[in-house]
């Protein structure tokens, strides 16, 4: 296991493929750790440097006394990517993954070349929604709201399989302070101006059951970005990853071949 000790937190990080391949480097979505991500990545070209990471608050990183700000959360990515010595990669980022990406996009041109944005939006929510969650974490941990979230994470298909309980219990084992932090700065974020000043490439992807960043909402930040590509991946909730990884991995490597990234 890898540790990279940043100003403002411990990132717990991995590398797979290639070392000196292009570098792809994906972040995962609120309650979620890096495991998101196991069925997609044996399925992409070999010859990637692909690189991911939990979040502060998440998985194996330190968890800092909340709240967080993307701010926070985009420095962190900036510092990994720094302590890796990575430059032009694509970053592809799942829900508030999908938020540090375009944050860290305005931020680093120099780091980021192009970007996938999957279920995620330049706005997600509102405040008031966000702080009803922040308190009702607080108040009785995780669990409360654990089945609620998987309605919204997963196709009703999905939610009849024995896996669904492997997502619950990675949910509801993320710590709360770290959820919460994280909560925080997604009600904190709204990107529009500066996503909409954007030229890279960017893929943006959207599950058609998504209950957390509904298809319109993935559609509608595309369309801020010049040129951007938007593709549906059916009969899918919020994280396609999981549910069709071979459909998901087709469709990043299109992208990536697209762009002359592999």
């Amino acid at each position: 296991m890898k540790i990279a000790e940043l100003s403002g937190a411990s990132l717990h990080y991995r590398e797979d493929g290639d070392p000196d391949g292009a570098p792809v480097v994906f972040a995962n979505s609120l309650g979620t750790d890096m495991r998101l991500w196991d069925a997609v990545i044996p399925l992409l070209p070999s010859n990637l440097r692909i690189i991911r990471y939990d979040k502060r608050g998440h998985g194996l990183s330190s968890c800092p006394p909340a709240p967080y700000s993307m701010g926070a959360l985009v420095s962190d990515a900036e510092g990994l990517l720094d302590h890796l010595n990575v430059r032009d990669c694509v970053f592809i980022g799942l829900s508030i993954g999908g938020m540090i990406a375009q944050g860290l996009a305005v931020k680093r041109m120099d780091q980021v070349r192009a970007m996938v944005i999957s279920n995620t939006a330049a706005k997600i929510g509102t405040t008031e929604m966000w702080s009803d969650r922040i308190k009702a974490v607080q108040a009785g941990g995780i669990e409360a709201l654990a089945d609620t979230i998987m309605e919204r994470w997963f196709s009703k298909q999905f939610r009849a399989t024995p896996e669904l309980k492997l997502w619950r219990n990675m949910l509801v084992r993320t710590p709360a302070e770290g959820y919460a932090g994280c909560s925080a700065a997604i009600a904190g974020t709204d990107f529009y101006t500066t996503t909409a000043s954007l030229t890279l490439p960017t893929l943006a992807i959207a599950g058609s059951e998504d209950g957390s960043t509904p298809p319109d909402l993935v559609r509608e930040t595309a369309d801020l970005i010049k040129g951007s590509r938007f593709e549906l991946i059916r009969g899918t909730g919020h994280l396609p990853c999981v549910e069709k990884p071979a459909e998901y991995a087709s469709i990043l490597t299109s992208f990536l071949k697209d762009i002359g990234h592999v």
